[in-house]
């Protein structure tokens, strides 16, 4: 299989507003595929019909060659997700957090091995109330890889990271999908990371993705990069 996610003319209305009007999408097995659009383009309202949160009015999802509307706990257990701002048990640590998620999931794993993965090893037993915005985004990586996925749907997972746990991330991501087989769609704002790590990008516009293109021929084409190529698309901002 080499597509691992199949996206086929999704719709999705609010009322009369029409957000989603026809997305096609899709990703292949091993590769970090960056979405982009701008605020309020439907990117979280995609992910979230992706993982089975919000019901499509029309299209098709597949992922690992399943329906998400007839598969979806099926799917869910091999894929990791963060979708908007992650909701913890605050007067839990971090290692009872993750271990309630593998509970739910039905799963085992080494917690302090990922707590290590994420940068959070040495945090002890303090709960989560006491973090600090960046300590919960790692917490929320945490939580979308420990059972192991196959998959990772991340929407937004810089948000919050200082400059130097952005740069782990970006090695963190790149580890998964080369030594360990992951597959990640991810959505930022921040261009840049975008453009180090991914190799394809698809870009929502007009409830649309108006390209999905690999980032060595959009390197090749625009002088600027991503930033050029974003802009070439949109005709505005992120």
């Amino acid at each position: 299989m080499s597509n691992v996610i199949e996206v086929k003319g999704l719709k999705k209305n609010f009322g009369s507003l029409k957000v989603i009007k026809g997305c096609n999408l899709s990703v292949k097995k091993n590769e970090i595929y960056g979405f982009l659009g701008s605020n309020g383009a439907g990117k979280t309202t995609v992910f979230k019909m992706m993982t089975g949160l919000l019901r499509k009015d029309a299209g098709t999802i597949h992922i690992l060659g399943l329906d998400v509307s007839t598969h979806r706990n099926k799917i869910l257990k091999n894929v990791g997700i963060l979708i908007e701002t992650p909701i913890f048990y605050e007067h839990l640590s971090a290692e009872e957090n993750l271990k309630i998620h593998l509970a739910y999931m039905g799963a085992q794993a080494d917690l302090k091995k990922t707590l290590d993965i994420v940068g959070l090893d040495s945090i002890d037993k303090r709960p989560v109330s006491k973090f600090s915005i960046g300590m919960r985004a790692r917490l929320a990586i945490a939580r979308a890889i420990i059972h192991n996925p196959q998959i990772l749907i991340l929407d937004e997972p810089i948000n919050g990271l200082d400059p130097q746990g952005i740069r782990d991330m970006r090695v963190l991501f790149k580890n998964l999908c080369e030594e360990h087989e992951k597959t990640i769609l991810l959505s930022s704002h921040t261009l840049n990371e975008i453009e180090y790590i991914a190799d394809t990008i698809g870009v929502l516009a007009n409830g649309i993705v108006e390209k999905q293109t690999n980032i060595i021929d959009i390197k090749k084409k625009y002088a600027g990069g991503l930033e050029d190529y974003y802009f070439d698309i949109t005709g505005g901002g992120i």
